[in-house]
């Protein structure tokens, strides 16, 4: 496959080939440009010795700073931490990369576009931590556009949406509600966002992450209207959602986006664009 690259293509490309993703995205960064490097089991250790941790695949600059609190700098470290350690100290993707890095397979490999989702989740990590409550509501709301852009594009909608925001400790506080009907568009349930995020947020914590889980998904198509809806205005947002997803593929993502969610680019952090 490389070599059918660089003599079709005429570019060349780094492989790494091992036993799990995470292994294998270290060996294709090992040798560059147009390096090849295999990671038997065996040698596992040999290549995460040096590695700094921070250039592990899936570890941002904010989990970099907690491992360095914990005394953690390189991938060896890390990887040979106590199971019991790691599973009180990480969410779900920590332990999973620190899995993946033991030679634990996590990750399958899957040749084929996926094309249905069981839920679906957006996450924003920051640095420095806040306790601001309007940047930290822009940013939920955000990651709920985010989510429900990719749950329209699967022509989906969730039957219940949970938000968390993630404590400057890694501790997660969480509230959950069930939508009176599947919808993924925003406008129609943004009341409901600001209610569970007022359940989750505290003025005297700092968070350093907020996050949203779409939930219960279901085929978004001839849904049932309850009696307390108004079908003419829902299907008018629909309309609305359907030209702000042509534009959002023509101009980029979020060009039109919420106003909850504009202080993103009034700090310029995001895409400029219109509002909702």
């Amino acid at each position: 496959m490389k070599e059918t690259i660089e003599r079709e293509l005429g570019i060349t490309v780094s492989v790494g080939l091992s036993i799990t993703k995470v292994l294998a995205k270290v060996a294709s960064k090992y040798k560059k440009p147009a390096g090849m490097t295999v990671i038997k089991g065996r040698d596992i250790a040999q290549y995460l010795n040096d590695l700094p941790v921070g250039k592990i695949w899936g570890i941002g600059p904010a989990t970099t700073n907690y491992l360095a609190k914990l005394g953690i700098r390189t991938a060896l470290t890390f990887a040979q931490l106590p199971e019991k350690n790691v599973r009180a100290k990480f969410t779900k993707p920590g332990v999973e990369i620190w899995q993946e890095l033991r030679g634990e397979s996590v990750y399958p490999v899957l040749s084929e576009e996926k094309n249905s989702y069981a839920s679906i989740s957006k996450t924003k990590t920051f640095v420095p931590p806040t306790s601001d409550a309007g940047y930290l509501f822009a940013q939920l709301v955000r990651n709920m556009e985010s989510a429900c852009i990719k749950s329209r594009r699967y022509a989906l909608a969730p039957k219940k949406i949970e938000v968390f925001l993630k404590k400057q400790n890694f501790d997660l506080t969480r509230s959950a509600a069930a939508l009176s009907r599947p919808c993924a568009c925003p406008l129609e349930f943004s009341d409901v966002v600001r209610d569970l995020f007022d359940a989750c947020y505290h003025p005297c914590e700092l968070y350093r992450a907020t996050g949203v889980m779409l939930l219960d998904l279901v085929a978004d198509g001839n849904l049932q209207y309850t009696l307390f809806d108004n079908p003419v205005q829902a299907e008018k947002i629909k309309d609305l959602y359907g030209v702000a997803d042509e534009l959002g593929q023509k101009f980029g993502k979020h060009t039109v986006h919420l106003g909850s969610s504009h202080l993103i680019e009034k700090l310029g952090k995001g895409r400029k664009g219109l509002m909702l």
